[in-house]
């Protein structure tokens, strides 16, 4: 079974309903404290998912590597299939990837609009077609260093989740990079490494099917995904787009921009 919270109700002044998806070694969780209550206050249902393996997703039976990206928009669409109406989209880092996959495969038809924070973007890994990208063994050595010592490894990937050392490092304490260190330990070891897999899709085709209005927002100090081979490419290949990058932002927008955040996001909405 999918764990999904679900947050207040659609009003007349807000009928579209909010699905939030969350990134890689995360959880429905990582929504909760800054996103949920806030817009449900405000006469939205919002909603947000534990993808298959992480917070307390089980795998329905399914067999322990059925974590792929793949997968994962399936997870998406169950959702969204039982909405009344066609929800916004709201993905964070991995969660961009499942829902511009989603968008690739499905299309608009059940969608309002999208919104990616910390977006993969079209493609990261460095190839003939694609010299903005990443060296593949970049990819290849944190599947490695996960399989080698998974609680470490999770340790330093946070670190620079939150740009420590830099200016929005100091909008996070250490306990909140401990309760994501639990949330990320929890997660399913195959499917923690699978993740990475996901990261690396090329996703050029699946991005000009996206005809609904989107907003991407970004930090500029982003060590996990950085602008120049994510966001800043994604948003030339959307039409309807509105691209906001936060000076100082790191990977982890949605707790330490949070406020930000938030207020684009209500801006975009409107």
């Amino acid at each position: 079974m999918l764990e999904l919270i679900d947050r207040g109700s659609c009003s007349d002044a807000h009928p579209t309903p909010l699905l939030f998806v969350h990134g890689a070694c995360h959880a429905s969780w990582c929504w909760d404290a800054h996103f949920l209550d806030y817009f449900a206050d405000r006469g939205f249902r919002a909603l947000a998912v534990s993808l298959r393996g992480h917070g307390d997703s089980g795998l329905d039976g399914k067999p322990l590597n059925a974590c792929s990206i793949a997968d994962y928009v399936e997870d998406v669409r169950s959702v969204v299939k039982q909405l009344p109406v066609p929800p916004v989209l709201v993905g964070h880092s991995m969660g961009s990837a499942e829902v511009t996959r989603y968008i690739g495969k499905y299309g608009t038809q059940r969608l309002r609009k999208a919104v990616l924070i910390g977006t993969i973007g079209p493609y990261l890994v460095k190839a003939a077609d694609n010299p903005e990208g990443i060296d593949r063994k970049v990819f290849d050595d944190t599947k490695a260093a996960l399989k080698a010592d998974r609680p470490a490894t999770l340790m330093e990937f946070l670190k620079n989740f939150y740009s420590v050392g830099g200016e929005d490092g100091k909008r996070v304490s250490e306990r909140v990079i401990d309760a994501n260190w639990a949330v990320g330990i929890g997660a399913s070891p195959i499917g923690t490494i699978a993740c990475v897999d996901s990261w690396i899709e090329d996703f050029r085709k699946d991005i000009p099917r996206n005809d609904v209005p989107t907003m991407i927002i970004h930090g500029d100090d982003d060590r996990i995904l950085p602008p120049d081979a994510t966001s800043r490419r994604q948003a030339k290949m959307i039409k309807n787009v509105k691209y906001v990058e936060i000076k100082g932002g790191s990977h982890g927008l949605t707790w330490t921009r949070a406020d930000e955040v938030n207020a684009e996001l209500v801006r975009f909405l409107a």
